[in-house]
């Protein structure tokens, strides 16, 4: 996992309790949510909090289970208006020392819930990539509505534009 990360929580693999849960809580402060928005693309990023626990999975496995709430701040697609959006989102994941970290940069995708164990477990690297997959792609202000084409130089449904038309006549021209 190779996400831009404000934050440094990690989890030591080697301290995990497998007897228990291993709770954790993330809540990035100011100058990181500025870090995070930018990173994101966000206008503002007024508030994130990852909580959630590890605990031992089978043999050799740790299995993450949490949640991610936030509140972003985007542009209206349309209108450029900044639009409030609350985000809660649960995170799932397996962490496993019989999965490879991929080697190259484009790889074929295998299950996106299993990830390689290492020394560490990045809390904050998960809650950035929780937060990049659970942003509204095309943010919409209240009220905001796509405008209408021009009137007399849009194309009607029985008029509609041929951009080749006029080639096999300049061709004949320039020959």
């Amino acid at each position: 996992m190779s996400v831009f990360t404000p934050l440094s929580d990690r989890l030591r693999v080697a301290h995990l309790s497998p007897g228990r849960d291993n709770e954790f809580t993330v809540a990035p402060d100011a100058a990181a949510r500025r870090a995070i928005a930018a990173e994101l693309g966000l206008s503002d990023l007024p508030d994130m909090r990852f909580e959630g626990a590890v605990r031992a999975s089978g043999a050799d496995e740790w299995a993450l289970s949490g949640r991610l709430s936030a509140r972003v701040v985007q542009p209206c697609v349309i209108t450029l208006e900044p639009v409030e959006t609350e985000i809660a989102e649960p995170v799932s994941l397996i962490f496993s020392p019989h999965v490879a970290a991929p080697e190259e940069e484009e790889v074929e995708m295998g299950d996106d819930s299993v990830e390689p164990l290492g020394q560490t477990i990045d809390i904050g690297a998960i809650a950035i990539e929780a937060l990049s997959l659970a942003l509204p792609t095309h943010p919409r202000a209240p009220g905001a509505e796509m405008p209408e084409i021009a009137g007399d130089d849009a194309p009607g449904p029985e008029e509609t534009r041929k951009p080749f038309a006029g080639l096999a006549e300049m061709m004949k021209k320039e020959n």
